[in-house]
C-alpha cells in the first residue's frame, strides 16, 4: 500500500468516526428533550396536585361557600362595598370573597404562564372558574374603581379561557366515540313541577 491509500482510508475513517460521533450526541440530545418533557409532565402532575389539595382545604371552601351563599348579598350593603372600595388590605376575615380571589389570580397566573396546562385545569375546574367569575365580578369592579385593571387580571383571564374552553367543549373532553352511562334522575319531574320548592 502506498501513502496515498492509507492517507484515503484515514479520511474515510475520520469521516466514519466524525458521523459516528455526530449520531451519539443527536441521540443524546433527542434523549435529554424526552426526559425533559417527562420532568415537565411529573411537574404539572405535581403541580395540578397540589392545586387539588389547596381546592379542597377547608379556608378554600368556606371562601367559595361565602361566595356562592352571601356575596350577593352583602354587595348589597354600602358599608361592605365601601371596604372594598378603599385602598389597602382588606381583611379576609371580613371579606372571605378576598381568599377566593387571590387563590383564582393565582390560577390563572399559573396558566398563562404554562406552569399548569390549560386543557387538563379546564378539565378539573373550568365549570368552577365560569361560576366564580360570575359572583365575584361585581367585587372585583368595585376593587378596580381605584386599584386599577389589573385588579385580579389574571383571574379574569382565566375566566375568560374557561368560558371559551367550555364553548368548546360543552360535553366534556371525554374521547370520541364514547358512550355516555345512563343517570336515572328520579326526581326531575317532582323538582321541576309548578309549585315545586327551588
Amino acid at each position: 500500500m502506498n501513502w496515498e491509500a492509507i492517507s484515503v482510508w484515514a479520511q474515510v475513517a475520520t469521516a466514519v468516526g466524525q458521523l459516528g460521533t455526530f449520531v451519539v450526541v443527536g441521540g443524546s440530545v433527542i434523549a435529554a428533550l424526552v426526559q425533559l418533557r417527562h420532568m415537565r409532565g411529573g411537574n404539572q402532575l405535581q403541580a395540578l396536585l397540589s392545586l387539588e389539595h389547596d381546592f379542597r382545604g377547608p379556608e378554600l371552601q368556606a371562601a367559595l361557600t361565602y361566595v356562592q351563599e352571601h356575596l350577593p348579598q352583602r354587595l348589597e350593603d354600602p358599608a361592605y362595598r365601601r371596604d372594598l372600595d378603599q385602598l389597602g388590605f382588606i381583611d379576609p376575615g371580613m371579606h372571605p370573597e378576598m381568599v377566593a380571589c387571590n387563590w383564582l389570580n393565582e390560577m390563572g397566573t399559573l396558566v398563562k404562564r404554562n406552569l399548569v396546562s390549560e386543557d387538563t385545569f379546564m378539565d378539573l375546574f373550568g365549570r368552577l372558574i365560569v361560576h366564580c367569575w360570575k359572583h365575584l365580578s361585581p367585587a372585583i369592579a368595585i376593587m378596580r374603581r381605584k386599584r386599577g385593571q389589573a385588579q385580579y387580571h389574571d383571574f379574569e383571564y382565566l375566566a375568560v379561557r374557561a368560558e371559551a374552553w367550555l364553548q368548546r367543549n360543552p360535553q366534556g373532553t371525554s374521547p370520541r366515540p364514547f358512550a355516555r352511562a345512563k343517570v336515572p334522575d328520579p326526581w326531575l319531574a317532582l323538582d321541576t313541577a309548578p309549585g315545586a320548592e327551588r
